[in-house]
């Protein structure tokens, strides 16, 4: 599934405001590489419809009656998986910069999260960015959500499978999981950025992670943004 050459990013809307929908349909609706493939006013139509539409990316909000986002974000990922097909990439639409829900969002398998206040043609760029496999967090938002997984609770041990990991992969681990960009790690480790993409890949696999949120939560959870 994916939008390859070609092909247009197919997009789900999620969200219990009919205004707010409709100016998100002609947002969409207007880009050439972009679909608008259907909405939903609450989480239990929005399972459905993403059943129905397989979309590539869902636009999700969290606060909504029937089943919250939270919840349908956690139901849409389980079901791809467990019927074997690749999840469409979920952002959190919230009007906080960070809370305790976006973050439970991101644990269920969201892609990120972005401000519903948001300028149209962030939110543009956030479709794009979870569409082509990497993350997307509100501005500024950052070291509130590091903070958040990191606060509370000890640092477990380190994972087995984090021994998997080459001396290489491992530095370039640390460094995504602070935030930097594939460019970033590049200049930083003096390599190439499509280098820096495939040890990315590597490591994502290696650890059983999704994607860049879930290495920055795997990163905290586990104490490891300073590993060596």
């Amino acid at each position: 599934m994916g939008a390859g050459a070609g092909e247009r990013i197919r997009v789900l809307l999620v969200d219990d405001q009919a205004l707010f929908r409709a100016g998100i349909r002609m947002l969409v609706g207007s880009q050439p590489d972009l679909e608008f493939v259907g909405e939903a006013a609450n989480g239990e139509e929005g399972v459905q419809v993403a059943l129905e539409t397989s979309p590539d990316v869902v636009l999700m909000d969290i606060r909504m009656p029937v089943m919250d986002g939270i919840a349908a974000t956690s139901e849409i990922v389980g079901r791809a998986v467990r019927d074997g097909r690749r999840p469409p990439r979920i952002v959190v639409l919230t009007t906080f910069d960070l809370d305790e829900a976006a973050a439970r969002a991101i644990r269920g398998g969201a892609s990120g999260f972005v401000l519903k206040d948001a300028e149209p043609e962030f939110l543009l760029a956030a479709i794009r960015t979870v569409h082509a496999g990497n993350a997307v967090i509100a501005a500024g938002a950052t070291r509130e959500l590091f903070q958040y997984f990191s606060a509370g609770e000890p640092a477990k041990e380190q994972p087995q499978e984090f021994g998997n990991l080459t001396s290489r992969e491992r530095e370039i681990f640390v460094l995504a999981a602070r935030g930097l960009s594939n460019s970033e790690i590049a200049s930083t480790e003096y390599l190439s950025e499509a280098t820096v993409k495939t040890h990315i890949s590597r490591i994502l696999s290696k650890l059983g992670l999704r994607d860049r949120v879930q290495m920055v939560v795997y990163a905290f959870e586990h104490g490891l943004t300073a590993a060596e």
